[in-house]
């Protein structure tokens, strides 16, 4: 046995995370503890991110005021998926994150200073963006590993989002992603994949 496989979760957990499980579309009623949404995050938070900046910044949108302040900002397709899910959570990045960088990222004083700035803005936001979005599928991979269903979804007007749950400016909204225990019978076929020779090359 190599090294690799020594050191490999189980099937059974490549299963949970990725094989078997699905983007879901309906929603049994089920509410999802407080505790669990800390927990959720306490696991992903732990996912590298470049000079560890950690610009994600999430809304766990659990109430039914949040729903209808979401409500306008969903394209038709995502209204009742997302108003009957007990949990969606608003996956964001902040463009200031490197404000936090003398606490996160501390044996380099200068770090803040690769970020900050009009004339870094644009290197700023790519930083944030791509980072980001690592930490967001990090939330879906330990959503999973919690025992959490996912439904992911773009489809929604990002400014309207951004108005209503980041007033101040300064996050852009990545995308949405519900959560809760799926309802198996509102999924729809799993659709096929590329295979490793048409997305992969070696150099």
């Amino acid at each position: 046995m190599s090294t690799f496989a020594r050191h490999a979760v189980a099937d059974a957990a490549i299963d949970l995370l990725f094989r078997d499980a699905r983007s879901h579309n309906g929603w049994r009623d089920e509410p999802v503890p407080e505790s669990l949404l800390r927990e959720l995050y306490d696991v992903a938070r732990w996912g590298p991110t470049s000079a560890n900046c950690s610009p994600l910044r999430i809304v766990f949108v659990t109430t039914a005021e949040g729903r209808e302040r979401l409500r306008p900002a969903l394209s038709a397709g995502n209204v009742d998926k997302t108003m009957s899910a007990p949990v969606t959570a608003i996956l964001g990045f902040d463009l200031a994150f490197y404000d936090a960088l003398p606490r996160l990222f501390p044996h380099n004083p200068a770090a803040r200073g690769w970020f900050a700035g009009p004339d870094k803005a644009e290197f700023a936001f790519e930083t944030a963006f791509r980072n980001g979005t690592l930490q967001a599928a990090y939330v879906m991979i330990a959503a999973r590993a919690l025992g959490l269903d996912c439904g992911p979804m773009s489809g929604f007007d990002r400014v309207l989002v951004e108005r209503a749950f980041f007033p101040d400016g300064n996050v852009r909204v990545n995308f949405l992603c519900n959560l809760g225990r799926g309802d198996p019978g509102r999924l729809f076929a799993r659709h096929p994949r590329l295979d490793f020779d048409e997305a992969c090359r070696f150099a």
